[in-house]
């Protein structure tokens, strides 16, 4: 599998008090943000995190802004207690090698099933994946077991190019979409010229779209600077071309 890149462990915190709640949901910790109105009991946004899972503020926050467009959404913990520590962003000190070696697939994949299964059992027939960095690869098995409606991934990272992107297209039912930037060794401008190549003007029937975001780099999605004007941009941007992507294929 792809190695992770520099910038998958580096970003900013963001400021913020999650509304949500810790709870079990098929024996997985789970980040539960539930909407305040009325809400589709039978819909699940299911938000597969970078590397530093349910501890950073940000994947919270986030989460909690797609409750706040109507959907229940769901951030399981795909690392076992073991998300890399918040405060360690940009740090040098860590042990990343050792840290990757404890969360391949085997790691994450009886989460993500364990979570779906319970969901399903509770009588959720939708579930769409918004998956960042690191979530990509769940996002892509769940929509390669027939497990989710919906796909976006943002700056994704660990997918083979082009192997997975024709697997995708082979089997995959789920629309597709994908939000790039302009600075990503994880996933290139190459990278996005392929996909749109494998998936685009209409190759891939479900439905695919890309956005683009200029001046951003890998993690900008959940991890952006704020403070930088293009950066910023990107983020919401790619918040609202996701939840304008749900909301698209809500009826499937």
């Amino acid at each position: 599998m792809p190695e992770l890149c520099d910038q998958c462990f580096q970003g900013v915190r963001h400021e913020g008090e999650p509304e949500g709640k810790i709870e079990k949901i098929g024996g997985v910790e789970c980040y539960v943000a539930t909407p305040t109105g009325d809400y589709p009991k039978d819909k699940v946004i299911l938000f597969l995190t970078d590397v530093f899972g349910i501890p950073l503020v940000n994947n919270k926050l986030l989460a909690d802004d797609f409750a706040r467009n109507g959907y229940r959404t769901i951030i399981p913990d795909l690392f076992q207690g073991d998300a890399r520590p918040a405060d360690t962003i940009g740090r040098a000190d860590f042990d990343r090698a050792a840290w990757v070696a404890r969360h391949g697939p085997d790691s994450w994949i009886p989460a993500v099933e364990d979570t779906v299964a319970a969901l399903q059992a509770e009588g959720v027939t939708w579930i769409g994946t918004t998956g960042y960095c690191y979530g990509a690869p769940p996002a892509w098995h769940l929509a390669l077991k027939g497990l989710s409606k919906v796909t976006a991934v943002s700056h994704p990272s660990r997918l083979r190019v082009p192997e997975d992107i024709e697997e995708y297209r082979n089997k995959a039912k789920a629309p597709l979409l994908i939000n790039s930037c302009e600075i990503d060794p994880a996933f290139p401008p190459e990278a996005q010229k392929i996909a749109d190549k494998i998936f685009g003007n209409g190759k891939f029937a479900p439905g695919y779209e890309r956005t683009y975001w200029d001046g951003c780099t890998h993690g900008f999605a959940v991890r952006g600077d704020l403070s930088n004007p293009k950066v910023k941009a990107g983020l919401e941007g790619a918040f609202e071309a996701t939840v304008k992507f749900f909301n698209k294929y809500k009826d499937l």
